[in-house]
């Protein structure tokens, strides 16, 4: 024989939500179970049908306008997040922006006086070739 432990099982969980739904559910069989109970004449039942319904729309709105502050609030909160980031990012292309103007402007700098030497040292080196000096190594190394 196998115990009962033995045995799967599962296990159904349902998380939030469904609250407003849960509301008029219950005021509705609320309702239909006060009508069956009711030891009132029709006129008061239909009534006391009136009044529960106005409540019952008072409290939709309610959670209607509780919901829709609630959603406006979060709305704003993320709006406001978004523009910040922007921001960051605006400001990171812009500082990368100057940065790569520096860099460049430093490269152009670098090479035009790598330029400058190598025409220097190419007309050094033809004037040595016109006067038919002759340069030892160790000092063209230098």
């Amino acid at each position: 024989m196998r115990n009962q432990e033995d045995h799967p099982y599962i296990i159904v969980e349902r998380n939030g939500g469904g609250g407003f739904g849960s509301f008029v559910l219950g005021a509705l069989v609320g309702a239909g179970l006060a009508l069956l109970f009711a030891p009132q004449s029709g006129d008061e039942t239909q009534e006391e049908i009136r009044a529960r319904a106005q409540r019952l729309r008072a409290a939709a709105e309610e959670r209607l306008r509780e919901a829709q502050v609630t959603l406006e609030d979060r709305l704003e909160d993320v709006r406001d997040g978004v523009e910040s980031r922007v921001e960051l990012v605006r400001d990171a292309v812009q500082t990368g922006r100057v940065a790569a103007e520096e860099a460049r402007a430093d490269l152009e700098s670098k090479l035009e006086r790598s330029k400058a030497a190598a025409k220097a040292g190419i007309a050094a080196a033809r004037e040595v070739a016109v006067d038919g000096k002759t340069v030892p190594e160790e000092d063209v190394a230098e």
